[in-house]
């Protein structure tokens, strides 16, 4: 059984306790940037993530206070903070969520393996303003039906994929936020080649954008994915271990090209 398989077959378990709970009650919301504006910018933008440990990794950082955490991406320039919200493999909570959301003005990432409307209640009533979808982890016509579910709300998406079928998915259900995952998902080994080889047939000429996730460490890293094309990259571990948030969400930040 793979890394990703054990996941879903515990999401399974937690969505049907979930279930068994009233709904969510919906907190103050505030309002956010669009990230389609966002990663307009001429620079590419960082998704500053809260990650307490990972599968692959054990644990990375647990004792972070994650609103300290938060406004510190927030002050060094993060365009979004993504939340980790499971709990079994990496150590994180709706209550993280809530928490860090109250804390920063800028959009927040409900990082989650989504496969059910529950969850995007949740994360809805928990104050996210995005949440994310993994074409891996779901067939298609629950992507789809997660992805309206979502839009509904009002909520951004950002649509995870991992090679050129799993875009191709996500193009049929017209996402406009594409993340390439540069884990696989099922291995958990890392290459940012997935996003060199991705946004090969990625359409940007659509208005759509690429967002480059996983095994960022260097400014050459970010120079790299930003030179593909990507306008953002998801950034958690290095700056979990990170002694200077500032100094690395800034290196990070490199100039975009012009011609992509």
């Amino acid at each position: 059984m793979t890394i990703l398989n054990k996941i879903l077959a515990q999401k399974a378990v937690e969505v049907a306790a979930l279930k068994q709970r009233p709904k969510p009650a919906i907190q103050a919301r505030k309002q956010r940037a669009s990230l389609l504006e966002v990663f307009q910018r001429p620079t590419l933008q960082v998704i500053s993530e809260v990650k307490r440990a990972s599968p692959s990794k054990g644990i990375i950082n647990d004792r972070i206070n994650p609103i300290e955490q938060a406004k510190a991406y927030e002050a060094a320039g993060a365009a979004c903070i993504s939340v980790l919200t499971d709990e079994t493999f990496f150590k994180g909570s709706f209550a993280d969520l809530q928490a860090v959301t109250e804390a920063v003005d800028i959009p927040v990432l409900c990082k989650e393996f989504i496969i059910d409307e529950v969850q995007l209640d949740y994360a809805y009533a928990n104050g996210a303003s995005v949440v994310l979808l993994i074409v891996a982890a779901l067939e298609q016509h629950t992507l789809a039906h997660l992805f309206d579910y979502a839009t509904a709300l009002g909520l951004d998406v950002l649509v995870e994929v991992h090679n050129a079928d799993e875009l191709a998915r996500a193009l049929a259900i017209d996402a406009k936020i594409i993340g390439v995952n540069n884990r696989n998902l099922k291995t958990f080994d890392v290459s940012l080649a997935h996003t060199a080889a991705l946004a090969k047939a990625f359409p940007f000429h659509e208005g759509r954008v690429l967002i480059s996730e996983s095994g960022m460490k260097t400014a050459a890293d970010a120079a790299f994915v930003a030179t593909a094309g990507a306008s953002a990259i998801l950034v958690g571990e290095t700056l979990m271990r990170s002694g200077d948030i500032t100094a690395t969400v800034q290196s990070l930040q490199v100039t975009k090209p012009v011609n992509v």
